[in-house]
């Protein structure tokens, strides 16, 4: 089985984070929810409060085999400006291991070189920040280990996306059947 991260830190855009954490749960990927903050509660960018599994200082990143960072303006700057997790995720990168990230979060991948001389896509306005990629208008996109996707109207195939690397286009297939999900 495959063990995911996703990041939430406030401000977080809750349909992006929540939406893939359903579609890979429903996967049966084994997806952790951990908040970059001291406390499990995490208040998205609408006021909605999520409860995460764990706190980023509780994660074993040895176990995981992606990490993915949801969008929301304030959200991306709060996970940029986290040190130890930026330095998580360059060595995470840099090790061939997947990173996904949606909405305004691609800019930290842009702003980091892992973008360069792939195809990413962002929310638009934020492409200027996508340092070094070719950019795409596609809902989401994947090249090489880096899966990014547009914004939260966008999260199912992004999520979907996340399902195909981590199981196969079958099983994410399935789950779009699963959820009434019509391209």
């Amino acid at each position: 089985m495959k063990n995911l991260a996703i990041f939430l830190a406030d401000g977080f855009e809750e349909i992006e984070g929540l939406t893939v954490v359903d579609l890979c749960r429903r996967a049966k990927l084994d997806i952790t929810m951990v908040s970059i903050g001291e406390d499990l509660e995490v208040t998205g960018s609408h006021g909605i409060k999520i409860w995460a599994d764990k706190r980023l200082s509780e994660l074993d990143f040895e176990a995981m085999d992606m990490l993915i960072l949801p969008g929301g303006k304030r959200g991306t700057e709060n996970l940029e400006n986290c040190v130890p997790l930026m330095e998580k995720l360059d060595a995470f990168y840099q090790a061939g291991k997947f990173v996904a990230a949606i909405c305004a979060a691609p800019s930290i991948l842009g702003h980091r070189g892992i973008l360069k001389g792939r195809k990413a896509c962002c929310y638009p306005g934020w492409e200027s920040h996508l340092e070094g990629a070719e950019v795409v208008r596609e809902a989401s996109v994947v090249s090489g280990n880096v899966i990014t996707g547009r914004g939260m109207g966008c999260s199912i195939p992004f999520g979907l996306e996340i399902i195909a690397a981590c199981c196969g286009k079958e099983t994410a297939e399935e789950i779009a059947e699963r959820v009434v999900y019509q391209r």
